[in-house]
């Protein structure tokens, strides 16, 4: 609804051409127009940003809870197995990951939701094990709740707030890794317009490439994540 021209459309008469009146933010160097590319390539980034985000903060909440509320060694065999996933660069991991499972809209979303989620169990781990002591917690047991009954209704109720902060938080920083995992190559496959796969594209065609390629899309990549920071 937003684009003014298709963002897959190739047009000879636009190869390369600098911003204009008809075309704001220029034409690549297949003639396709680039405000449109970056408009549906922003909408792709954001979707990719707020699914792996939302897949990567619910099994980390779960995961969280569980292993903060039952502790013993299910939570020693949990914070080991983190520790490995905290040990690899957010990146790196991902790009571990692509390898294996191949370049792809849900692919990528799994990379990055990967990721996410051992920064998030531990956050949501130290709130559940502060929860456990509390008094209405003991009540709940010596009346008989079930460890599962707990968990659900007095635990997780208080883990929600510090899960909205992280998840915001985490925003940002998913856009930026599907922007770095886009201009790598790994990332939205072409020609469907991302924000990093316009830039790793333009780059990849010409060692300096026209200006408005370059810079349009590090501007809203740039912009984007700050207004979610």
């Amino acid at each position: 609804q937003l684009a003014p021209h298709d963002p897959l459309e190739i047009s000879p008469d636009h190869f390369m051409k600098p911003p204009s009146l008809e075309r704001p933010l220029g034409s690549d160097h297949v003639g396709r127009d680039a405000l449109s590319r970056i408009i549906v390539g922003t909408r792709t980034s954001l979707f990719v940003a707020f699914i792996a985000v939302a897949v990567a903060k619910t099994f980390g909440f779960s995961w969280g809870i569980l292993t903060g509320y039952l502790g013993g060694k299910f939570d020693l065999f949990s914070q080991r197995f983190l520790d490995v996933l905290i040990s690899f660069p957010g990146v790196i991991l991902a790009l571990l990951l692509l390898a294996g499972l191949g370049a792809g809209l849900y692919t990528v979303i799994i990379a990055i939701a990967a990721t996410g989620v051992a920064g998030t169990t531990r956050v949501i781990r130290s709130v559940a094990m502060s929860v456990r002591e509390m008094t209405y917690v003991e009540a709940a047991t010596a009346s008989g709740a079930s460890q599962l009954r707990i968990m659900v209704k007095h635990v997780a109720p208080q883990c929600i707030a510090p899960l909205m902060v992280v998840a915001s938080a985490s925003l940002g920083g998913a856009i930026f890794a599907e922007a770095a995992l886009s201009f790598l190559g790994l990332g939205i496959p072409p020609p469907n317009p991302s924000l990093g796969n316009m830039l790793g594209g333009v780059l990849g065609d010409v060692f300096k490439p026209p200006w408005w390629l370059a810079v349009f899309p590090g501007v809203t990549i740039t912009l984007t994540i700050l207004a979610f920071n």
